[in-house]
């Protein structure tokens, strides 16, 4: 997908339609990629794919769950991976995933932190003819000469 998240309203509330929205039924979960529908009902019960359910246990598929759907088979087909290695090269893509939101949380965490111990300091230094900012001057530093 192109990553735009197109909103729809109805009635009074607003409903927001994303790439993660069970919308498509298995019919058409199975026309736009290009698989039988028992196709993915075995994706469903190996877990490869997990599409929401509805009230009366159908399935509901997400543009995201499409994009899969076309990922597992292009692995399937054109790399020749078997079902179980297409798994767990989900599992560890969302491992992976989860990871490095985790990395930038705690590297945002870091940077509050670091902010609120060091806060910028200007403490005055005596120089050459005046006061500089902290960390002295620039250029080599000479004695008196006289």
């Amino acid at each position: 997908m192109d990553g735009r998240r197109p909103q729809t309203r109805f009635g009074s509330g607003a409903y927001q339609l994303t790439d993660e929205t069970p919308v498509y039924v298995i019919s058409v979960a199975a026309q736009l990629s290009g698989l039988h529908p028992q196709t993915l009902r075995q994706y469903d019960r190996l877990g490869l794919v997990s599409p929401d359910r509805t009230a009366g246990r159908g399935r509901r598929y997400s543009a995201r769950d499409i994009e899969l759907l076309r990922t597992v088979q292009a692995l399937s087909q054109d790399e020749g991976i078997n079902l179980a290695g297409i798994k767990r090269i989900i599992e560890l893509e969302n491992q992976v995933a989860a990871l490095q939101q985790r990395v930038a949380e705690l590297a945002s965490a870091v940077d509050g932190a670091a902010a609120t111990l060091n806060p910028p300091h200007h403490r005055a230094v005596e120089g050459d003819g005046g006061l500089l900012p902290a960390g002295g001057m620039s250029g080599p530093v000479s004695g008196p000469t006289g």
